[in-house]
């Protein structure tokens, strides 16, 4: 189980998912690990606040009706602590619902049923705002990373990257200019239900630099990793 750490403000990559009903929660959680996201979960409100409160998400999907404990209680209770993005994600429809949600503090509102591409589409915008990050295309020397398409140019050429390796470049490109600790990223690309070896950021970072350049990622010893902005 993840470590606990202060709030950071920025860090992008790391999903709770918290929802009721067990095959939509897979296919969100498939759907979303699949789009390169570190991803956790709950199953009812009580879990969910608790999980919200401990660790550090970038992006927390609510359902509403929840037992336990409603989304709109961790809704609110989240709130009296934390600005983390919340999408509300739920079969309540009426506008009334949706004015409560977005004005006791969700970002998002989304009505089931929904299509995955526009929830993926949502929490990315999400992401970018967020991020303080208003277009979806950065550019770095010579390395382009688009965070809609998922995609790295070195020059003109499409550079193939894992899902990990794609989700470190990510993290660290949105931070371009900022030491990223090796705890920061093994808490945002690692999900609770990984288990990385001590050494797998290095072995990432090593093949990110054999496809992008050596001098792409900076080390700093003992501290973290940065790209300059």
């Amino acid at each position: 189980m993840p470590v606990p750490f202060p709030l950071l403000s920025s860090f992008l990559l790391r999903l709770l998912v918290v929802e009721d009903e067990p095959d939509l929660r897979s296919a969100i959680v498939q759907a979303l690990v699949e789009e390169g996201f570190a991803v956790d979960q709950a199953g009812d409100g009580e879990d969910g606040l608790y999980k919200a409160l401990s660790w550090e998400y970038d992006v927390v999907v609510l359902d509403l009706m929840l037992p336990g404990k409603s989304g709109w209680d961790v809704l609110q209770e989240l709130r009296q602590t934390k600005p983390t993005p919340v999408l509300i994600l739920t079969a309540r429809d009426a506008v009334n619902d949706r004015v409560r949600g977005l004005n006791d503090g969700a970002d998002d509102y989304l009505v089931k049923p929904f299509s995955i591409d526009e929830l993926i589409a949502r929490l990315r915008a999400l992401i970018r705002r967020s991020a303080g990050q208003a277009h979806s295309v950065l550019q770095i020397g010579n390395v382009t990373v688009d965070l809609s398409c998922r995609t790295v140019l070195l020059g003109e050429e499409p550079i193939a990257l894992t899902a990990r390796e794609y989700a470190l470049v990510e993290l660290l490109a949105l931070q371009r200019g900022k030491l990223v600790t090796r705890t920061m990223i093994y808490d945002h690309i690692f999900g609770e239900e990984d288990d990385s070896l001590s050494n797998v950021v290095d072995v990432h970072i090593s093949h990110i630099r054999k496809k992008l350049g050596a001098g792409f990622i900076e080390t700093r010893r003992g501290q973290g990793y940065l790209i300059h902005a």
